[in-house]
């Protein structure tokens, strides 16, 4: 099987002979391998059959500091585009030639987008206290972002959507489930039914205990949750409530294992999490989180060794 026909099989909870991948680093992370390869090229080396791609996108412009709110409405959020469109449907083409699957990566696309105009913790008091100027700021982010995807959407050749907000803390959903279906699902939902409508999965990012709004991910069509964050939800229960349902992307301890742990200690736990997420398909092997620069070059190796085995017979 190509890579991205491993992919669409675990999408689809078809078997497979092995789980497909998609191990992200951050500069510090891929250092740390680069130590353990020598002259090779990570990604080369790594060989992800997921390939991330950022597409043209916008950002705020012209903020002075965090962006007035409802004391002062009228004050100007400029924003301006970014990227290339050429450049961009040419290396979906590009990884789609390969047999990859090509994944259009967009982070802070919604709740993040508003934070970050406001502060987090100004914008987190205007979802308590200030409904209406929360919900016109979303309305105007999500207006843009329709804009932009519809623009990426054109390119046949992606094969899916990520977007990201990360709606979770280590405990529970940064706000309330009842805030989030009447402030954030809205929007999200639109985003999630344009994506669907051009054929291509949803894929979404939040990190954090995000359990109470699976089944709403669900109805809203999502096919594949990351980090997955095995220190604040069960692996397990995960799989057994919803992996009818969804494809779980992540898992493997990015806070304890894979920094502290040995490399036999990472292999046994990245294959304990590739049978528990990975049964009848409906996984894609990670570890939770981008691999930092306290991941010892000796545990990447094992990760990704682990990562190219195919399933036990």
């Amino acid at each position: 099987m190509t890579p991205r026909e491993l992919v669409y099989a675990a999408i689809a909870h078809q078997p497979a002979t092995r789980p497909p991948y998609c191990i992200g680093f951050t500069a510090d992370g891929a250092r740390q391998l680069q130590q353990a390869i020598g002259d090779r090229d990570v990604d080369a080396y790594v060989d992800n059959d997921v390939v991330r791609l950022s597409p043209p996108w916008w950002s705020w412009h012209g903020l002075a500091g965090d962006w007035a709110g409802p004391e002062a409405p009228s004050t100007p959020a400029h924003v301006q585009g970014y990227g290339s469109y050429s450049e961009f449907f040419d290396a979906v083409k590009r990884t789609h030639d390969q047999g990859k699957y090509a994944l259009a990566t967009i982070y802070g696309s919604h709740f993040e987008k508003a934070n970050a105009a406001r502060g987090i913790e100004n914008f987190l008091a205007d979802l308590g206290g200030a409904r209406a100027f929360s919900r016109a700021l979303l309305q105007r982010i999500i207006d843009k972002n329709m804009v932009m995807l519809d623009n990426i959407l054109t390119c046949a050749e992606i094969d899916g959507v990520l977007l990201g907000s990360d709606w979770g803390t280590q405990v529970d959903l940064i706000m309330s489930p009842a805030t989030w279906e009447e402030l954030i699902r809205p929007g999200e939902e639109r985003e999630y039914d344009l994506i669907r409508g051009f054929g291509k999965h949803i894929w979404i990012h939040s990190c954090g205990n995000v359990v109470k709004i699976i089944p709403a991910l669900i109805e809203m069509g999502v096919d594949v949750l990351n980090p997955i964050q095995p220190e604040v939800m069960d692996l397990d229960g995960l799989k057994r409530d919803f992996g009818d349902h969804l494809t779980f992307w992540g898992g493997i301890s990015t806070q304890r294992t894979l920094p502290y742990g040995t490399p036999d200690e990472v292999r046994a736990e990245s294959r304990q999490v590739r049978a528990v997420l990975g049964q009848s398909g409906g996984f894609v092997f990670a570890p939770a989180q981008e691999i930092q620069g306290d991941v010892p070059a000796a545990n990447i190796v094992a990760l990704v060794e682990t990562a190219r085995e195919s399933w036990p017979t």
